[in-house]
Parts: structure tokens; sequence; C-alpha cells
């Protein structure tokens, strides 16, 4: 089969030579990436539920998750929840299959639940939050796109975009809300999940803006409070350090003030408990960051069915396509990846797959480009391999 796969030379300036950059992460327990979450938890969850009971991944598309803050008196200590989080799980599902019932609102609440027990960690999911369900039908056009025994066409006429490597702010950035997370909460259970990392390189120097949401009952006060900021500012600049040989300044909660009480306080360790709504789509990319000197696709990856939806396969495997080139070829400085469909053809022959690559200097782009092809060539002759992945969870959608 023969793809059209176009390969050119970018005259740009690669990413990390590039006097400002700037990178963004919103963290698990920001209200967008709550819905984010939820959203790619019930696909998920429908998905394995449509195996066991039918053989096959049904339609489903759970993109629209909707989160309502709350209202909430946080206080040193403690503080209560005075009104809860409202989270709408919206979508279409398919709910019966050649005579059999799937329980796709069940499935859906389960899935939730248990997603927000495991990753907001500091929600009493008994007062705290509200998960409501509202899945509605896909029509018989889209549901039959399922059950053809061939490689499934395109939903959309869309794109997805990938890049690689990270740039040195990329991981940074990326690395601070994940390791604040995993492992400095293990130590400090006062920090919430509701972590935004803003970073900006200017030339040489590297300044990282973070805030988080407190967690009242573990912290005692004033003093403790700025304890764990200085703790946070210092762990995060050490974990920078060994990424980078730039300069770093770290920031915690910039607009505390500290003298009249006004601190980033929270009960939850989120926002959504008070003022912040969330909806899928508008926090991070596929690849975890929000990169505004990179392409970019505005389309939604969490939620969306991983069978045929263009928005979430073709952003998904661009950026593994991405990765797998600067492995395979080290003289690729960045690569950007862009993949257009055509809705109603196959998945795997797509209307072009692009990567425009700004080589090393002295690099032989012939070899480059032969081998790039290659790498191209060989993930969409297996491009279902990015449904199981999703499926399985190997794949992080935000």
């Amino acid at each position: 089969m023969i793809r059209n796969i176009k390969v050119e030379h970018l005259i740009e300036t690669p990413v990390e030579k590039q006097q400002i950059e700037l990178v963004e992460r919103k963290g698990v327990g920001h209200p967008d990436s709550i819905s984010d979450g939820l959203a790619e938890a019930v696909s998920r969850a429908l998905c394995k539920e449509y195996i066991e009971k039918c053989g096959v991944v049904l339609h489903h598309n759970t993109d629209e998750t909707q989160i309502v803050a709350g209202r909430s008196n946080p206080q040193f200590g403690g503080g209560e929840v005075t009104q809860p989080i409202y989270t709408l799980l919206v979508g279409r599902a398919t709910k019966e299959f050649e005579g059999v019932e799937i329980p796709a609102e069940s499935v859906a609440l389960r899935a939730a639940r248990d997603y927000i027990r495991n990753t907001i960690v500091d929600i009493d999911l008994e007062s705290d939050i509200i998960v409501d369900c509202k899945l509605g039908t896909g029509s018989s056009d889209l549901r039959d796109v399922f059950n053809r025994d061939r490689v499934p066409v395109a939903n959309d006429t869309s794109f997805g975009v990938g890049h690689a490597p990270f740039s040195e702010l990329e991981q940074i950035v990326y690395e601070s809300e994940r390791m604040l997370i995993t492992d400095l909460k293990k130590k400090i259970p006062g920090i919430g999940t509701d972590i935004k990392v803003m970073g900006l390189r200017d030339n040489d120097d590297i300044n990282l803006t973070i805030c988080c949401g407190m967690v009242g009952r573990h912290v005692d006060d004033m003093d403790h409070y700025i304890n764990i900021k200085e703790e946070m500012a210092d762990y995060v600049t050490d974990l920078a350090l060994k990424r980078t040989d730039r300069k770093v300044n770290t920031f915690i909660n910039a607009a505390d003030n500290e003298k009249c009480d006004s601190v980033f306080l929270t009960v939850t360790g989120t926002s959504a408990e008070m003022g912040d709504d969330g909806s899928v789509g508008r926090g991070n990319r596929c690849n975890g960051l929000i990169t505004p000197n990179r392409p970019m696709s505005m389309e939604a990856t969490s939620g969306k069915n991983p069978i045929n939806h263009i928005g979430k396969i073709y952003n998904l495997l661009s950026t593994q396509m991405a990765k797998d080139i600067v492995k395979a070829v080290p003289e690729v400085e960045d690569v950007y990846i862009k993949l257009l469909s055509q809705i109603g053809q196959p998945i795997d022959q797509p209307l072009v797959a692009s990567a425009q690559i700004i080589p090393a200097d002295g690099a032989n782009f012939a070899s480059i480009r032969a081998e790039t092809e290659v790498v191209i060539d060989d993930w969409l002759a297996d491009i279902t391999k990015i449904t199981q992945m999703v499926i399985s969870g190997e794949l992080d959608t935000f």
C-alpha cells in the first residue's frame, strides 16, 4: 500500500535555541484536567465492558464532561465544602447490541467514582462532589462503522499533531507537577492535587510559577503554610537542576498575601470546590503539556472513542511517531508530525502524513527522510495498536 507520506526539511530555529519559550501543565486536580480524566476513565471502562459483553468495542464518545464549581469555607486545620462540586458525565454510548443490553450509565458512574477516589485523593466522595450521568445513544450510521471487519474509517476530516523531543523546559514543567503529586505529597499531605505549572525560559533563565491549592486540614497555620511553600520551591528547583544547567527560579502561589491571610487554601485540594469550573479539552494536549512554541491541535483527546475518532487517534499517533523518529534518527533536532484524515476513508490511509524536521548541522537529510518514512509507514500499517494502548491505559491523554 502506497501512503501519502511527506518529509520536509524545516528551516526554523529549534525550540531549545529560541530566546523565549513558554510551557504550561495543568495538574490532575485542575478542574479542566479532572474533566479530562473522568471522560477518559469512562471511555476506557466502556471499552472494557463492550469487549466483555460483545467481543468488540462499540460506538461511544464521552468527551463532553463538565465540572460545575461548588462553594467552600477552607480553614487552617480543617474547613468544609458548603456546596458540593457538580460533575456531569455527558456523551453518547451504545446501550444495546444484538440483543445484549449494556448498563452504560452504571459503568460510567462506577468508573468516574473510582477515578476520583484514586486521583483526587482529598475529596470526600460522600459529601464533597455530586457525580451525575446523561449518556445518549449514537446514530445507527455511526454504530455501523464499528461492525465492519476491516480498518475503521475516519469519523471526520480532521488532523492530529505531535512533536519530539521534549525541550528541557517541557521536561521540567511536566515532571514538576508529576513528582510533586507522586512523590513530595507522600511526605507533605498538605499539597493538593490542583497544581498548575507555568514555565518561562528567557534565553538561559528559567522561571517556574506554580499554583497549588493547599489542603487546609493538613496545614496547621500560616507558618506551616509558608514552610510548605518553601519546601516545594526547593524540591522543584532541585528537580529542575537535574535537567538543565540554566538558572532556575521557582515561585509558589505568587498571588498570596500572607499579611492579609489571603492564601491558596482549600478543603479538597482543588479549586473546583470554589469558583473554578472545568471542561474536557480546555487544558493539556495529549502529551500532557500546553506548548505555544509548538504546533498544536485544539481537538480534545480525552473521552473520544479509540476506534475511529480522529481527534483522539491521530493526536496520540502523531505523538508516538515523533517520539519513535527521534529514537531511530539521532540527527533530528526537532520533528513535527501532522496527520490529516478524510472522512469515510480508512484511518491507516491519511490524506497526508507530514513530517517537518529540523536536522542537526551537517546531517544527511536524504537518510533522515528515508528512516522517517519507514517509522511513519510502520505505525500506519499497525494503526489499531493505538486503540489497544488506549484501552489498556498505556497512553495518557492529558
